[in-house]
């Protein structure tokens, strides 16, 4: 047992407003793993949750390590205190800057998944790299022939003469879930396809599969269906042991999106010519010049890029 599993900050009148609306009991067990995760050591994280615990109990809503907090931001019902899940995300990230830069942006990766759009195209050219990564050849945005029409498919990756047609389901906001008519959608599109390339000679000693991968998380009708029709099911949290939070922490494939020293518009830029994670930076510093980014501040941001890819999370 770590020790701020141990420290007894709990408190049953505290409660978290999910981006979903729902509430659930503050838990500092639960916020204190997700920093463990991050790859913050137990001091550092009981630091954290002491200063949580003090912000909580002062109760006004000010948080002095927050310097754009003005107004309240717990609000009260009955005998209990609300607070927002982005509020304890936004101060746990400030406070975890402080103590180890490279930690703060790895606690930041769900955050910086939602900051890869607005449209879908970089998280697709994300989606490419991790199975990039896991050993298969990869073709990302192709239109591909089905036995009845043409299809576009987001990304197309091949290993051991087997092939997965993927379609990538990105969302802005953790509260949007991809519902059971995505997986419904693309195994129609997914069939289309296979069966024409059954009928295609070129392909005769290959094997088809498709898939979902998302950002945030299926439905449970959407993971029933995907799993009894045979389709890969790829999420934040899902499978269980393999989801798409656990292969990045895994492998270190971070997006850029996770670097604190890179402003909106350098992100932007860089995923407008298809560089969407770390690593791509870290082999070729010199696309940082492509899009403004020299002297001092290139510096930083590779020393920050490589403290990731590092450390990773644990």
């Amino acid at each position: 047992m770590y020790a701020y599993e141990i420290i007894s900050i709990m408190k049953s009148d505290t409660l978290i407003r999910k981006s979903s609306g729902e509430l659930e009991p503050y838990d500092p067990v639960k916020l204190g793993r997700s920093l463990k995760r991050s790859g913050a050591d137990e001091a550092t994280v009981s630091s954290i949750l002491k200063e949580i615990e003090d912000w909580i109990i002062k109760g006004d809503g000010r948080f002095r390590g927050d310097r754009t907090s003005k107004a309240s931001t717990v609000s009260y019902t009955g005998s209990s205190n609300i607070i927002s899940s982005r509020k304890i995300y936004d101060l746990a990230f400030s406070l975890l800057k402080k103590h180890r830069l490279g930690s703060a942006a790895r606690y930041k990766l769900k955050k910086a998944m939602m900051e890869m759009g607005p449209t879908g195209h970089p998280f697709e050219s994300f989606v490419g790299q991790v199975f990039n990564i896991l050993g298969y050849s990869v073709e990302v945005a192709q239109v591909l022939k089905g036995h009845c029409v043409t299809h576009e498919v987001d990304v197309v990756a091949t290993k051991d003469n087997h092939q997965i047609f993927l379609e990538c389901k990105y969302y802005q906001t953790t509260g949007k879930n991809a519902n059971v008519q995505v997986p419904l959608y693309v195994r129609s599109r997914v069939d289309d396809i296979i069966r024409m390339r059954k009928e295609d000679p070129a392909y005769n000693k290959y094997t088809f599969s498709g898939g979902v991968v998302t950002n945030t998380r299926f439905t449970e009708d959407a993971e029933k269906f995907g799993i009894c029709s045979g389709l890969k099911l790829l999420s934040w949290d899902f499978p269980a042991g393999d989801s798409l939070r656990e292969i990045v922490d895994r492998e270190k494939i971070f997006p850029v999106t996770t670097l604190t020293k890179l402003s909106a518009t350098d992100k932007q830029r860089l995923m407008e010519k298809g560089i969407v994670i770390c690593r791509q930076i870290i082999k070729d510093p010199d696309i940082l010049d492509s899009v403004g980014i020299s002297g001092l501040k290139k510096k930083r941001v590779l020393d920050e890029a490589e403290e990731i890819a590092r450390n990773g999370t644990r």
